[in-house]
């Protein structure tokens, strides 16, 4: 009986987990559902997809805008917009709850790490869609127009347009979390800070590669994404650096304090053996 008890006990962990992450995945999509319900109240899918759509529409020739060409993509687009839109709110929440499935399998300095990673990684998430819609939007469409020649008039899709920006703006979000992204492989050792700067010339060659290849075939996009991808490396070693001190000092102190303890066992031991003798 101990024998199929000690069998089933892996099992039973095992669908415990399961039950728990299709909780917290049940949780996420109601958080999302929630603000999705109230951006279509409230300002509507319309009016969300015409603010996304501004950046474009003022580079376009005056009177010109844009068309759909599918059946009921005029209906659908805005719908997916608004969709994206719920989800970047919910991402504190939906951050929470991953954290908390996979916090209970870490140390207790790993789990400190919760709450600001949390906060960091939603604040520079909207920082790199910000950026990206408020400054690289207007130079890459204003760039891409003056190259139009005369005879054409420009008339993009809206579905396309959304593909476009979903890619630009998934893009910026994540290389926006690089400085989280090296603060947490120094903190859990994976990499020390030294080899930060070592890898920082391969890094910066990397980020050109990576804004040539997600980002269209112009120079202003390219600069505008590996520029701010290699500050802000250099803004996590700075990070890194703040954040690996303090575990050093406890690593020195643990150390210290365990050599102490052993000198005292050591001490504790010869004077036995002096008066067994």
């Amino acid at each position: 009986m101990s024998d199929q008890q000690a069998n089933s006990a892996p099992e039973e962990s095992f669908v415990s987990h399961l039950v728990e992450l299709r909780d917290r995945l049940l949780r996420s999509l109601i958080a999302i559902a929630l603000f999705f319900g109230a951006l279509c109240l409230y300002p509507g899918p319309g009016e969300i997809y015409d603010f996304l759509a501004a950046p474009l529409t003022a580079a376009l020739p005056e009177g010109t805008k844009m068309v759909a060409i599918g059946v009921i993509t005029p209906f659908m687009v805005p719908l997916k917009v608004t969709a994206m839109v719920a989800f970047v709110l919910a991402l504190p929440f939906v951050l929470y709850q991953a954290w908390s499935f996979v916090a209970p399998g870490l140390y207790a300095h790993e789990k400190r790490l919760g709450v600001p990673l949390i906060v960091s990684s939603t604040i520079l998430f909207g920082l790199g869609m910000a950026f990206c819609y408020y400054f690289v939007f207007g130079q890459v469409f204003h760039f891409i127009a003056s190259f139009a020649p005369k005879s054409i008039t420009p008339a993009p899709d809206i579905e396309a347009y959304l593909s476009f920006v979903m890619t630009m703006f998934l893009a910026f979000g994540l290389s926006f979390e690089v400085p989280v992204a090296l603060v947490v492989l120094v903190k859990l050792g994976v990499v020390s800070v030294a080899k930060l700067k070592e890898w920082r010339s391969y890094f910066i060659v990397g980020a050109f590669v990576v804004a040539a290849i997600v980002t269209p075939p112009d120079v202003v996009s390219q600069l505008a994404l590996a520029i701010p991808m290699c500050l802000l490396y250099e803004i996590g070693i700075l990070a890194a650096q703040l954040v690996s001190r303090p575990v050093r000092e406890e690593s020195e102190e643990h150390s210290s304090a365990v050599t102490d303890d052993d000198l005292r066992q050591a001490e504790e031991e010869f004077s036995k053996l002096d008066a067994n003798k």
